[in-house]
């Protein structure tokens, strides 16, 4: 397919003749030229170890160009729920990125719209927009605003009741390469609770052992280092207040996610009675579940996963909304290279970004080694944006296959 180019004059008179309500102007201008030459062809989805449960998606087209994306949801239930979706996607142009958007997810007959499936069909369609116009994402969505993105990485492997093991530990991040200089730390080993299960309420000695614990941290990796409090939504309101009153002499970066996802009043609550920011989001989906957390100005950081929250449609949506309020945008990641990308890029841009969690850097380097070509590297906290047309992705399909989950089909 031929690629679209534009002088600066003509890229500008384009969109001056763009309706106003356009939210990607950029992506119509640069889209104009092509629009009903390609067709989708299929859209699949399956399944690979070390990415949180999420699926990849695969969007290919009549041009010989396929997209990709990640979904916050199992193979087989991404699969069930394209089914729902075929009509409004097979043989339709995938340059009406907007259209597909609201399309999917208004789809409310016989089920409601699965937005996790939603998200990683979007990113896909994102990325093969990109490549089918020789453009980078980042670019046709409004940017960029910055070249590299700031990331945080994760307190694992240390027993932080232990001083010994937070020295280590901190002797270790301090070693790695890529400078990390933020983490989030755990809370459930400290009080013996699995992972996102709901927690008693806490007692003293709870409280105590929480104090010991992020201080254990905080002393061991001095003051040039951020440390943020990591829960998963497993704190009643009482426990979450005395938390945030127990940990805020060390200063965290952000207390994460103490209370059930969705909005009540013990996030009043519990923002009101702490300075340490509040950060919440990666489970919530479009702009109806992050609005209450910005109207009552209960989230001082949102925290959207791009494959569950929306894709990059849905999350650029919230973004916009969240910088009425002056509200630092967070993106959540624990997934594969396609999101790690996808980040790169919503973090170039949108204006209001904070920082990214990244898997990148861990002992069993999964994420890098999805990549064929050159893996991406983190240096001094910071990921550059990714080069080349859409999400500039070079995937090892070898390393994909030989990780799938067991029973998963290889793009079929």
């Amino acid at each position: 397919m031929s690629v679209a180019t534009h002088s600066r004059r003509a890229l500008l008179r384009a969109m001056a003749a763009l309706p106003a309500v356009a939210l990607f102007p950029k992506l119509q201008a640069f889209a104009a030229p092509d629009r009903g030459k390609v067709k989708i062809t299929t859209v699949r989805a399956m399944a690979i170890k070390n990415i949180a449960g999420n699926s990849l998606i695969r969007i290919d087209t009549d041009s010989g160009i396929s997209g990709f994306g990640e979904a916050g949801a199992t193979g087989p239930m991404a699969r069930a729920r394209i089914e729902t979706m075929k009509q409004y996607l097979i043989g339709k142009d995938p340059l009406a990125i907007e259209v597909h958007f609201h399309q999917m997810t208004s789809l409310m007959h016989t089920y409601m719209a699965q937005i996790g499936v939603i998200s990683g069909i979007d990113m896909a369609l994102w990325d093969l927009a990109g490549k089918l116009l020789n453009r980078r994402v980042c670019d046709l969505m409004g940017g960029p605003f910055r070249d590299e993105i700031p990331m945080y990485s994760h307190g694992i492997g240390l027993n932080m009741l232990d001083p010994g093991s937070c020295k280590e530990w901190a002797a270790r991040i301090k070693a790695m390469p890529e400078g990390f200089n933020a983490f989030k730390n755990g809370i459930d080993p400290v009080l013996g609770v699995p992972s996102a299960r709901f927690a008693n309420t806490l007692d003293s000695s709870d409280l105590r052992k929480v104090r010991r614990a992020y201080q254990n941290t905080r002393d061991a990796v001095g003051e040039e280092i951020d440390i943020a409090v990591h829960c998963h939504n497993e704190l009643d309101t009482p426990s979450a207040i005395a938390v945030a009153k127990a940990v805020e002499p060390m200063n965290p970066l952000f207390l994460e996610d103490p209370l059930n996802v969705t909005f009540h009043e013990g996030w009043t609550a519990l923002k009101r009675s702490t300075r340490i920011p509040i950060l919440t989001g990666e489970k919530l989906e479009l702009v109806r579940g992050f609005r209450p957390f910005l109207d009552t100005q209960t989230a001082d950081i949102i925290h959207p996963d791009l494959a569950f929250a929306g894709g990059m449609t849905g999350t650029k949506k919230i973004a916009d909304y969240a910088a009425m309020t002056r509200t630092p945008v967070a993106l959540h990641n624990v997934g594969s290279l396609i999101l790690c990308y996808a980040n790169a890029h919503f973090g170039a841009a949108i204006q209001n970004f904070y920082r990214s969690e990244s898997a990148l850097g861990r002992p069993t380097r999964h994420v890098e080694k999805m990549a064929a070509g050159s893996a991406p590297v983190v240096v001094n906290s910071k990921l550059k944006v990714p080069d080349g047309p859409g999400l500039g992705l070079d995937l090892n399909m070898e390393y994909l296959k030989a990780n799938l989950v067991d029973g998963e089909p290889f793009w079929s």
